[in-house]
């Protein structure tokens, strides 16, 4: 990933201690940083929320011009007073040492019963820059949809995942009334509408 980088982008780490450690993990760090005037902030305290890093897939079929997207309980759309079940994509939390083209096909089998051939990568992005350390690579994923839909998940992880396909023409309808409310689904059917067509024409 490309990296621009301006005069005076620059940080001291002056303290860090772990405030919660339960499944996830939030940090309260102690900074000093550049000014782009010139000379450095005064210590300033932030506390992180640290979930670990993700990635994920967007299952599309090239043949059928389709699209594969899901939807599950999230508490988080809940609690900020959303309806709590939300358009999204294949994705999961990366274990040590694993690529997020060895996630994606994992996630893929787990959530949506669907194999992926290969991928191309479309972003990598931190998901809120301002209280939270995830990134997330998100990738575009060759499938066959002839057969795929249905309910899935892990019931040890208390997940129960409605796997809809759809035409393109569709999501794309849903991403242009703001019918998506995740951020990664929104990225994800972003990019294939501006690359679309080569990516038909790669994958034909």
């Amino acid at each position: 990933m490309a990296v621009m980088s301006f005069p005076n982008e620059t940080v001291e780490l002056v303290g860090h201690e772990v405030v919660f450690q339960g499944f996830f993990k939030v940090g309260r760090y102690f900074f000093r940083h550049g000014l782009y005037q010139g000379g450095q902030s005064g210590v300033l305290r932030r506390e992180v929320f640290e979930r670990g890093h993700a990635a994920a897939v967007l299952p599309y079929d090239p043949v059928r011009d389709e699209v594969v997207l899901i939807r599950q309980f999230r508490a988080g759309a809940y609690v900020s007073g959303r309806h709590a079940w939300t358009w999204e994509v294949v994705a999961g939390i990366l274990k040590p040492g694993e690529s997020p083209q060895e996630l994606g096909r994992r996630e893929a089998v787990e959530e949506a019963n669907l194999e992926i051939g290969e991928m191309i990568a479309m972003h990598d992005v931190v998901v809120s820059p301002g209280g939270c350390s995830e990134t997330c690579a998100i990738l575009l994923g060759r499938a066959d949809t002839a057969k795929a839909g249905g309910v899935f998940g892990l019931e040890s992880e208390g997940e129960n995942i409605l796997v809809k396909v759809m035409p393109y023409a569709q999501a794309r309808g849903m991403l242009d009334r703001d019918e998506i409310g995740n951020a990664i689904a929104v990225l994800a059917l972003q990019w294939l509408a501006l690359h679309r067509d080569e990516v038909r024409q790669r994958w034909r």
